[in-house]
């Protein structure tokens, strides 16, 4: 189940992009659920574990990927810390709660992101109330953002 920290929180790592650039591993890359995440956000296709396909830079490397997709990464691959998901735009949003399936994730998030219009199950951290819905998670996180 997706848990969401809503403002500061002195624990998550703020720059995603620096960390990433640092301690992603290149078998990351070429997992399944990476090589869709990339095609899906970034538009940009796995060639390898050193190289994605971008129909703007053209080759590249991981670390030119787009700040949403290396912290979706980090949320996947990197259970020892906790990310902030801000640097996500709402084009992320499915894909962290679908990491969020089968696990317990904690993200924080210092501004309200739009989950869709479809239910889905997040508890809000600083009040402990599980929310189902874009409304409720409106009413529950507007206070923190």
């Amino acid at each position: 189940m997706l848990n969401i920290y809503f403002g500061d929180m002195s624990e998550a790592i703020y720059n995603t992009n620096v960390y990433f650039n640092n301690t992603y591993k290149d078998s990351w890359i070429v997992k399944p659920l990476s090589r869709e995440i990339i095609l899906e956000v970034d538009q940009s296709e796995v060639m390898d574990e050193k190289t994605i396909c971008s129909p703007v830079f053209g080759n590249m490397s991981p670390k030119k990927l787009s700040g949403g997709v290396k912290t979706l990464l980090l949320i996947a691959y990197d259970r020892s810390r906790i990310f902030n998901a801000s640097t996500c735009g709402d084009n992320c949003a499915h894909w962290i709660l679908k990491i969020a399936e089968g696990r317990k994730v904690v993200i924080n998030l210092r501004h309200l992101m739009d989950f869709g219009k479809d239910e889905f199950k997040i508890k809000v951290l600083n009040t402990g109330k599980i929310v189902k819905n874009m409304g409720d998670l409106v009413a529950e996180a507007g206070e923190f953002v």
